[in-house]
């Protein structure tokens, strides 16, 4: 059997012929039926199939793309479910990128971060005070709110607002490391929440606790986005350019120097590595990339109040990166995939579908354990699983492998030994 598999592991004709038939069979599952989780999560899971067949990374990319932006939203569309499973999808997308943001800070510069939440607080509130007449309050000048169309504006905007409090938090705890940055940034989350929880008076600016209602939903080209189906696309293209920056930014210069300050702080110092520059600029891109997406989130929801910023966000953003691989891009994208889809459809399907068999007096359970009491205790003993079998993460990170041999070739190359000066004239 073991011989089997790995002649099938070798066979990349065979691979992708089980490939296209299990998105076949599942595509058209999910489309001819009017609601079924198994076949979406099932066509969902063929992407991970797709990163480990061997096939050139353009090939992946490329069909990658076709199932994000074509199959898998056609193949939704053929029930009623087509919303429920398109809003699942889009909140993949933003924690995925929120997760890929913190994995810079903890997973490559080894910087704990209890507070990350507060870069996504940041972005929400930053385009909900202007696309809501809150604005009107503290502004004198402009008329509020505005249109839908500066959403795109804002998307910048959002980024940058959220990299500047990132720099703000990485100059206080420049001097402090381990359990003390964890105290320090957790303080800082916590400090931001309470700050847009109580910054309605005397001006009020950001609603306080009662939050900002009836933000303006974008536009583009005349068209509104209020659907989830619609925002699935801008959260698409955001998390590619995300995963595309991260890579470039893991195999650059700074990613070296990043993961040489996980490692060493006092050697990477040694070898001229600036610590100062490095953390900060660590802290602005993964808050940057948290802003962008709490931008698109006010918009989504239509309506932010602190509840949705709290300290259980922040350590959910970094489970993410622990149960998917610290360090490794794919793993936190499968981590935070997985968190998502369990805690959003999973176990809320399993809830209902329990509620229901007690409710046809099939299953009797008590009160007290009922499905949506314990959800939290299944997932929390999940987790506990994953972290006891993969306590490296899904896909543990990989460093860069290189060919010693070919190196010294090149090194001989660039530097020939030249005989000029031996027959120079005296």
């Amino acid at each position: 059997m073991k011989k089997k598999w790995s002649l099938f592991l070798q066979n990349k004709n065979a691979q992708v012929i089980l490939f296209i038939l299990f998105v076949a069979i599942t595509s058209t599952s999910l489309y001819l039926s009017q609601k079924s989780v198994i076949s979406f999560l099932l066509l969902l899971s063929s992407l991970l199939l797709l990163y480990y067949m061997k096939l050139s990374n353009l090939v992946k990319w490329l069909v990658g793309g076709g199932l994000l932006f074509i199959l898998i939203p056609f193949a939704s569309s053929g029930g009623a479910a087509y919303q429920s499973y398109m809003e699942v999808a889009t909140m993949v997308g933003i924690y995925v990128t929120m997760a890929l943001g913190l994995n810079i800070v903890v997973g490559m510069a080894g910087l704990l971060d209890l507070g990350f939440v507060a870069f996504f607080a940041v972005g929400a509130y930053t385009y909900s005070i202007f696309a809501t007449p809150q604005a009107a309050n503290f502004m004198p000048f402009g008329t509020y709110p505005l249109d839908g169309n500066s959403f795109w504006i804002f998307l910048v905007i959002g980024c940058l607002v959220a990299a500047l409090f990132g720099v703000l938090l990485g100059i206080p705890v420049l001097r402090v490391k381990g359990d003390y940055l964890a105290i320090v940034t957790l303080g800082f989350g916590e400090i931001i929440r309470i700050i847009f929880n109580n910054l309605d008076r005397p001006v009020n600016i950001t609603g306080g606790a009662m939050g900002i209602p009836s933000v303006t939903a974008p536009k583009l080209f005349g068209l509104e986005f209020t659907f989830p189906n619609q925002f699935y696309f801008v959260v698409l293209v955001i998390l590619i350019f995300t995963i595309f920056t991260v890579r470039r930014f893991e195999h650059s210069k700074i990613g070296r120097s990043w993961k040489a300050v996980r490692e060493n702080e006092i050697a990477a110092q040694s070898m001229g590595i600036p610590l100062v520059r490095t953390k900060l600029m660590a802290f602005a891109i993964g808050a940057s990339f948290s802003g962008m997406m709490g931008v698109v989130f006010a918009a989504k929801q239509a309506f932010v109040d602190p509840t949705s910023f709290t300290l259980l966000e922040s350590i959910t953003i970094l489970v993410m990166v622990i149960l998917g691989g610290m360090g490794s891009v794919p793993g936190v994208i499968l981590g935070a995939a997985v968190m998502t889809i369990l805690n959003l459809q999973v176990l809320t399907e399993l809830t209902n579908w329990v509620n229901q068999l007690s409710l046809d007096g099939v299953l009797t359970i008590p009160d007290a354990l009922s499905p949506a009491k314990m959800q939290r205790f299944i997932f929390g003993a999940l987790l506990i699983i994953f972290a006891l079998y993969r306590p490296k993460g899904l896909i543990p990170a990989k460093n860069k492998v290189f060919n010693e041999a070919e190196l010294k070739g090149q090194r001989n190359e660039q530097v020939p030994v030249s005989n000029s000066q031996e027959n120079m004239p005296l």
